[in-house]
């Protein structure tokens, strides 16, 4: 097996524990009386990060690996990390809003308002790039940003509703976010 190989194993088998992960959240939020909102770009999301992993299994299994592309992708990796742990059990791959619940404000919340989203379009671009695959990670790059403006839209919207009805002394609500 080749180092890309590994690479890659590593990327498919990470995004299948999250999705494992984010599926037992959703069931739990939803039993709290948590609701999906805007699920109607979630197939395209599934969609166009399979199509990225896929081609990349495709075009990239083989090919020389760029050493300091592979280390900015591990620096992603440690902030994919704090997020989830900063989300726990509230994170998911969907937007789940539980009424009542108060906003993550610790972690890397408290410095950006969609951090997981930006380790997103980083892992998106910088990935291809550590097999030496400029147009792919522009490709997967615009066609992702074209995602995340809808995704971001309709998470902020949400958060927005829910706290221009809850009470005006609680910390607010919160959306579970994306991996």
């Amino acid at each position: 097996m080749t180092a890309s190989s590994l690479i890659l194993a590593f990327i498919t088998a990470q995004r299948l524990i999250e999705l494992w992960f984010s599926r037992r959240n959703t069931a739990r939020l939803l039993a709290l009386g948590g609701y999906e909102h805007a699920p109607a770009h979630y197939p395209f999301l599934v969609l166009v990060h399979a199509s990225w992993l896929a081609g990349l299994w495709l075009l990239a299994w083989s090919r020389p690996i760029n050493p300091w592309w592979l280390g900015c992708f591990g620096a992603l990796q440690v902030m994919r990390i704090w997020v989830l742990v900063t989300l726990g059990r509230r994170w998911t791959t969907r937007i789940i809003v539980l009424p009542g619940a108060p906003l993550v404000r610790s972690g890397p919340y408290r410095i950006f308002s969609h951090p997981n989203y930006l380790v997103v379009v980083g892992e998106i671009a910088v990935l291809p790039l550590v097999f030496s695959l400029p147009y792919y990670a522009l490709l997967f790059t615009i066609v992702n940003a074209i995602l995340l403006f809808v995704r971001i839209r309709a998470e902020t919207a949400a958060l927005s509703a829910l706290c221009s009805t809850a009470n005006k002394t609680s910390p607010g609500p919160t959306s579970s976010r994306i991996a």
